[in-house]
């Protein structure tokens, strides 16, 4: 007579969300990941240029709204700013992505603000670091950088828009002051570089 197996201790209880590969990256719990994925849902939209986006995409007039829901409102005069990280090339929509990468940004932020006020400046300054930080890491697909002409075609593939390669170099030469690598390189942009173009462009994180 076969012996009576025991079922091994702890089979009855549900297994625990793991955070997926993304929400790794980005800090985040499976919990919170959950979360923003369902806010993004309720105001996602299918469009013919994103076709390959299975979440859909954010109209720019969304995005403060699924951060409102979120718990994670922004002042009005803070929407341009998220815009030019989450939608660099200003096609008008944003994938799920470079939301959840700016949700868990503002996340953190809130987790390890303070309401005092003489560490209200230090916090703005390091919550500006971190979202300037999340832009330039957008560009170089979460890499240290710098961000080069193969970046920002992946960044123009991406986002289905058809930029010619001399106006992708001319960006590069731009933002790093005309130093170019060597021979037909253009070379790269560092962290300092991006955040002067993103100061010159009206676009400071404040």
């Amino acid at each position: 007579m076969p012996s009576k197996r025991r079922a091994p201790p702890g089979k009855a209880r549900p297994p625990a969300k793991r955070p997926s590969k993304l929400a790794k990256d980005n800090g985040l719990s499976a919990d919170q990941e959950a979360e923003i994925r369902e806010a993004f849902g309720l105001f996602a939209v299918h469009h013919p240029d994103h076709e390959d986006s299975k979440e859909g995409v954010l109209r720019k007039d969304d995005v403060r709204r699924c951060l409102i829901s979120l718990n994670l409102t922004p002042d009005k005069s803070e929407v341009p700013s998220i815009l030019a990280t989450i939608d660099p090339l200003e096609t008008g929509f944003v994938a799920f992505v470079p939301f959840l990468s700016y949700a868990a940004i503002a996340m953190h932020s809130k987790e390890h603000g303070s309401d005092e006020d003489d560490e209200e400046d230090e916090y703005r300054e390091e919550s500006n670091a971190e979202e300037v930080g999340a832009a330039y890491r957008l560009f170089t697909h979460g890499g240290t950088g710098p961000i080069t002409l193969a970046h920002l075609r992946r960044v123009a593939k991406e986002l289905r828009e058809d930029v010619p390669d001399d106006v992708l170099k001319d960006m590069v030469l731009e933002a790093n002051g005309g130093v170019k690598g060597k021979g037909r390189d253009v070379g790269g942009v560092n962290l300092e570089d991006f955040e002067s173009v993103m100061k010159r462009a009206g676009l400071s994180f404040g």
